[in-house]
């Protein structure tokens, strides 16, 4: 599996935006104050970033230096960012964010000592510098966790170390946006109150608590008459937090006129009323950036938010084991209960009904009895009866023929029990595969997603459906491994809207973000249907055809579909023979491939219980070829899936890759035979499939034709046309080709 390679000139284009930003931070952070002494925030940042961009602070910051000639008072600071840069520039762990958090402390505590005893100050300035290197060193260790996380996932995770993280550098940024010179406004006041009340209004009392007590914590870093003047924040925070109207102008409001009353009562000062408009405008700033948050980009659920996953998770990989434990028990009561045919029972009791009444029976049983019980022998063993093979040791038998006669039944009772014996062996080995295939199925809808439910946007759709008077049964949105929203809806099948490109306009709207609807799959009781966001890559796909011997209906049948979560699929089934019994056959199988990817089931599954309805659909001997590539559009993985199909070329940059499989089309046995490769496949990259029309001899035609030609129309045209020309066989078959080819979608959400 090989993700999709980016561009170079988008990563050249992101590198030379980071260098920038971390120049201006660095200059903008240079002269900032942290508790009345110097902050430390440029020098963290520094350690957090990797070599470039620490080297881009450090130019910043000494770049602010020299202009406001504070090139002394902050040399300290340059001192400890050029250590951190020779430390980046030898050891290859550099962005690890323990080797931040270290390299930083031991730089910020190495310049401040290597500079006070210059300056004759070792003793008095020793204590301050181990203070000072070990909470900027653990400020760059949080900002690397940070930085770390976002470039993992993209997303602000809140949970565990994270939370801790961002609650530090949350409070040092609050404090540095607090002491910027601004005229008559303090930007660290506006921020934290936009921030306490996005926290309280979408995650309650407690969102506005801890954001409330956060922001107060960085405005008392920064000066204690600033933290004084909003000491009340928090409090405000919970009281709002408790407002059961949802909506952002109530929320701002009810935060303001709280926070005010809370003033008057224990008395405003100067300072508290100047605070207080800066209150007013951040609770003004929320108003206008609430309707745009989205739960996307940060995750808060604790560990408690996994309860109810990993229960479902455990119950199913336990109902799945019980199943398979039930299978192999009923194999083993089948043998034990097996009634095969017992050759010795058959002789004693024929001896029995023969001999009984003979007056040689002392004679044969006794005085001859190793003869005699030879002849019988041989007798249970033959296959044909006659007196040219009766047994000589039954030469001087009186009943010749009554043997023969009742050995004959018994060979037949006993050929009889063989063959229906085999057929109901086979009806077993069925049985027990299709209980594997139950099992198998169970086991993987067990299996934990990788994804985050959105508990806002799923009320947020689900009221907006109520409000429209659209009855559903449940909507669920998430997010996917690539950070993509994905809405599914769930209806009654009574209920079933006719259309769903209205729905997907209402929500599209709703939450002011573009949608695509995947067709709508129903379970026989209820409907569902996937929204999503367009995800990076797309295909360009196009088939061509030609009927064998003139025949109007061609037994290949070809379609291409999504299942809603950003795979696509493009599947082709050659069926037996040509015409029409082949078309019916490739068209059941397409058909039911498609079911039951729609319904959630993997492809070896869906290709077992497709296996298992062939060989059971009729007494016919019936089959046909199943030919499939599985391509994430999210990552660009591709998965080309064969059961007895012909062989798949694609074309990338490396060159040439042919995809063949030596297995069985889908029907000839009960256990199915499926092969399946993991293949590189990237924007550019050309997948040609093929039904069994098209020979071998022209696939080296076809490698030429792709090196030549770019028009995926052209190739497919061109391949499907000369097929007859390399088509050693007098005897004709229906052609299908299918061109596959990754692009880039032209719009994506970011």
């Amino acid at each position: 599996m090989i993700g999709i390679r980016k561009k170079n000139g988008s990563t050249a284009a992101e590198a030379a935006g980071g260098f920038v930003l971390a120049l201006s931070a660095g200059y903008m952070l240079s002269d900032a104050q942290l508790a009345g002494a110097v902050t430390f925030a440029d020098i963290s940042l520094a350690g957090a970033l990797s070599l470039p961009t620490s080297a881009a602070v450090l130019t910043g910051s000494l770049l602010r230096s020299i202009i406001s000639e504070n090139v002394g008072r902050n040399i300290v600071k340059i001192a400890a960012m050029i250590m951190i840069l020779i430390i980046k520039l030898f050891f290859d762990d550099r962005e690890e964010p323990k080797f931040c958090g270290i390299g930083t402390a031991l730089s910020v505590f190495l310049a401040g000592v290597s500079v006070s005893v210059l300056i004759g100050e070792i003793w008095y300035k020793l204590i301050f510098y181990i203070v000072y290197g070990a909470i900027s060193g653990y400020t760059a260790y949080s900002a690397a966790i940070i930085i770390s996380g976002l470039k993992k996932r993209s997303v602000i995770d809140l949970t565990a170390s994270g939370g801790c993280a961002y609650s530090v550098v949350y409070a040092i940024a609050i404090s540095v946006l607090c002491t910027a010179h601004v005229p008559l406004i303090d930007l660290g006041i506006i921020t934290g109150t936009a921030v306490t009340l996005g926290g309280l209004h979408f995650y309650r009392q407690t969102g506005g608590v801890v954001c409330g007590a956060l922001t107060l914590c960085g405005a008392f870093l920064a000066s204690p008459e600033t933290g004084l003047s909003i000491l009340l924040l928090p409090v405000a925070g919970l009281i709002t937090g408790y407002v059961k109207e949802r909506r952002y102008v109530v929320s701002a409001v009810v935060f303001v006129v709280t926070d005010v009353m809370l003033s008057v009562f224990t008395g405003i000062s100067q300072g508290e009323v100047s605070s207080l408009i800066n209150i007013v405008c951040g609770a003004f700033v929320f108003t206008v950036l609430a309707p745009f948050y989205s739960d996307r980009w940060l995750i808060t659920e604790g560990s408690e938010s996994n309860a109810l996953p990993e229960l479902m998770n455990a119950r199913m990989s336990f109902l799945s084991d019980s199943i398979g434990n039930v299978r192999s028990e009923s194999g083993r009561i089948a043998e034990l209960l097996l009634d095969k045919a017992d050759a010795a029972g058959d002789e004693e009791e024929i001896s029995e009904q023969v001999c009984t009444h003979c007056f040689k029976r002392l004679f044969c049983w006794k005085n001859n009895y190793g003869t005699t019980k030879r002849g019988f022998r041989k007798l249970g063993e033959l296959t044909e009866f006659s007196a040219e093979t009766f047994p000589y040791e039954l030469s001087d038998c009186l009943h010749t023929d009554e043997l023969i006669e009742l050995y004959k039944e018994r060979s037949k009772q006993r050929a009889t029990a063989k063959l229906l014996e085999m057929r109901f062996s086979e009806s077993r080995q069925l049985m027990f595969e299709q209980i594997k295939i139950m099992e198998e199925m169970i086991s993987a809808a067990g299996e934990r997603l990788d994804v985050r439910y959105s508990s806002s946007v799923s009320c947020q759709v689900a009221e907006k459906l109520r409000k429209f008077g659209i009855v559903h049964n449940n909507v669920i949105a998430y997010y996917n491994s690539r950070n993509r929203l994905l809405i599914e809806l769930y209806f009654s099948y009574g209920d079933c809207p006719r259309s769903f490109s209205r729905i997907c306009d209402l929500i599209s709207d709703e939450l002011r973000i573009p949608l695509g609807s995947s067709e709508a799959v129903s379970s026989g009781k209820e409907v569902r249907v996937r929204l999503y966001e367009k995800p990076e890559y797309s295909l360009e796909v196009y088939g061509a055809s030609m009927c064998a011997g003139g025949n109007k209906d061609n037994g290949d049948t070809s379609m291409v579909f999504g299942d809603g979560t950003g795979v696509s699929y493009v599947i082709l089934s050659d069926g037996m023979g040509s015409g029409r019994k082949a078309a019916v056959e490739s068209r059941l199988v397409v058909r039911l491939f498609r079911k039951l990817i729609g319904s959630g089931v993997n492809y070896i599954s869906a290709i077992k219980m497709i296996n298992s309805i062939m060989v059971t659909k009729s007494q016919e001997e019936s089959f046909a070829t199943l030919d499939a590539v599985r391509i994430d559009l999210d990552s660009g993985q591709l998965t080309v899936i064969k059961s007895g199909a012909a062989s798949t070329l694609i074309k990338n940059r490396d060159g040439f890759v042919r995809v063949a499989a030596p297995n069985f089309p889908i029907g000839i046995y009960p256990q199915s035979e499926i092969y399946y490769r993991d293949c590189q496949f990237d924007e550019g990259d050309i997948l040609i499939m093929f039904s069994d029309g098209v020979s071998e001899n022209e696939y080296m035609y076809v490698k030429e034709l792709l090196g030549n030609e770019n028009d995926l129309k052209k190739i497919v045209d061109e391949i499907c046309v000369k097929s007859e020309i390399f088509n050693p066989s007098p005897r004709s078959d229906d052609v299908t080709v299918i061109g596959v080819r990754m692009c880039r979608s032209q719009f994506v959400n970011m």
